[in-house]
């Protein structure tokens, strides 16, 4: 015997459900823009996550045929791995530290240019729920790099750690989509 649950039957009830679906709808008009836009540029993309701990890239990997663009990805959770896996500067880590724009903005050009991809993203923040070195939860930055140019928003999310992280991989897909159409026709690498 199986249980039906509807969104009612919980906290929130059908509001929060009709939230999350258009976050997801959302979510998936990014994915699919930064796609097409990549594709038809026959460009590549890379990733290096922290706060989102391979969010961006499952998310990715989950619609088919994506391999011919999506080269890989590094999960950064560890301030050290920045650097060592995607290329940080360590001055800059212990200048900045790991929650910072011009972090995000080397870890976007960092695993751009490590994994030999056209665009590298990048995210990092704290997903909560406690702030981290006197950063506020849901503070969050994510970039875009291309061969020419690096964008860099700082977002501030609100929510549990899940509704950072998805927030997360939806802005710096968007980010990417606004990227990559800035820089149109980019030569594949």
């Amino acid at each position: 015997m199986t249980d039906d649950f509807t969104a009612a039957d919980f906290d929130g009830g059908a509001s929060m459900a009709a939230e999350l679906l258009e976050s997801s709808d959302q979510l998936q008009a990014a994915l699919h823009k930064v796609i097409e836009l990549v594709q038809a540029q026959g460009a590549t993309l890379a990733t290096a996550e922290s706060l989102t701990g391979g969010m961006v890239g499952s998310t990715l990997t989950d619609v088919p045929g994506v391999s011919a663009i999506y080269r890989g990805g590094v999960i950064v959770y560890a301030t050290d791995l920045k650097a060592t896996l995607a290329g940080v500067p360590v001055d800059l880590l212990a200048d900045v530290g790991p929650v910072h724009p011009d972090t995000a903005a080397a870890l976007a050009a960092g695993v751009r240019e490590r994994l030999g991809a056209t665009y590298g993203l990048a995210t990092t923040g704290v997903a909560g729920p406690d702030p981290q070195d006197g950063i506020a939860a849901g503070t969050v930055y994510v970039a875009a790099a291309g061969p020419t140019t690096v964008r860099v928003r700082k977002v501030s999310l609100d929510g549990d750690r899940e509704a950072v992280r998805r927030g997360s991989v939806q802005a710096v897909l968007e980010l990417a989509a606004e990227l990559v159409v800035e820089e149109p026709g980019a030569p594949r690498r």
